[in-house]
């Protein structure tokens, strides 16, 4: 199944990650599963960058779902830039969408993905309203 990335989504964040030795896999390309380390990693850094660092004790972003598209492959060496966008905002959740591409061939998308991202109290386990700042940089 193809997930594509709506046309309506406004972009949020930028990324470079390198892509390491280690992220390789035994047929010489960056392993599926790194795609969405480096997704993850993104939207980490975006949090961090917004002023709302994962709190275990607090509130933040958890994500219910996650899909990537791959559509070439990554190779070391190289880094990657991510941009990652966000729409479609509701009352505890939006979604969360980037796209991936080698700094050394700007435009060329490699792979994108995305997630439902759902704002919790982490200690009570449950979905939370927005809280209105998010709300302004999602919507």
């Amino acid at each position: 199944m193809r997930i594509e990335i709506p046309e309506q989504k406004k972009l949020v964040y930028q990324s470079v990650i390198p892509i390491r030795w280690g992220d390789m896999d035994a047929m010489g390309h960056l392993n599926n599963a790194s795609y969405f380390r480096f997704l993850e990693t993104a939207r980490i850094d975006w949090m961090h960058s917004l002023g709302s660092p994962l709190d275990a004790g607090g509130e933040g972003v958890v994500i219910i779902n996650a899909f990537c598209n791959f559509y070439r492959q990554l190779e070391y060496p190289g880094d990657v830039l991510i941009k990652m966008y966000a729409s479609d905002p509701g009352r505890t959740s939006f979604e969360t969408w980037a796209t991936m591409e080698r700094v050394d061939n700007p435009g060329m998308i490699n792979a994108a993905g995305g997630a439902t991202t759902v704002w919790v109290n982490y200690k009570e386990q449950k979905s939370k309203p927005l809280p209105d700042w998010l709300r302004a940089v999602v919507s």
